[in-house]
């Protein structure tokens, strides 16, 4: 495959950046708003914006934790579109959990072959 053909042709991409934000905040809930901006490739502006729309649809619950906030997620919460709405967004969290975990494995294993 040519290195065009691994580009993307357009910006657009399947997930919104409200799906990103959660999933930012499924893997490490204590994340400041600003890396998750950074992550992500948005301002920290509007993953604030984000983080209070996921708040107010009961996705996400905030507590302070001194001067920070730890972020819990109701996975059990629908999608929000009609053709989805019977199904979880823990099985959107849980599909990239299982990627990160292979990803992990496979970064692992890279390194210890290239050590040997």
């Amino acid at each position: 495959m040519s290195s065009n053909e691994d580009r993307p042709s357009s910006s657009w991409t399947f997930l919104t950046h409200h799906a990103r934000v959660l999933m930012e905040i499924a893997r490490d809930p204590e994340a400041r708003l600003r890396d998750i901006a950074a992550d992500i490739g948005i301002t920290e502006r509007a993953v604030q914006g984000i983080v209070s729309d996921l708040h107010a649809g009961g996705y996400v619950t905030r507590e302070r934790v001194g001067r920070r906030n730890r972020y819990s997620l109701n996975l059990d919460r629908s999608f929000r579109y009609p053709t989805e709405a019977n199904v979880p967004v823990r099985l959107l969290i849980e599909m990239f959990t299982q990627h990160d975990l292979w990803r992990q494995r496979f970064d692992r294993s890279d390194r210890e072959s290239s050590s040997h």
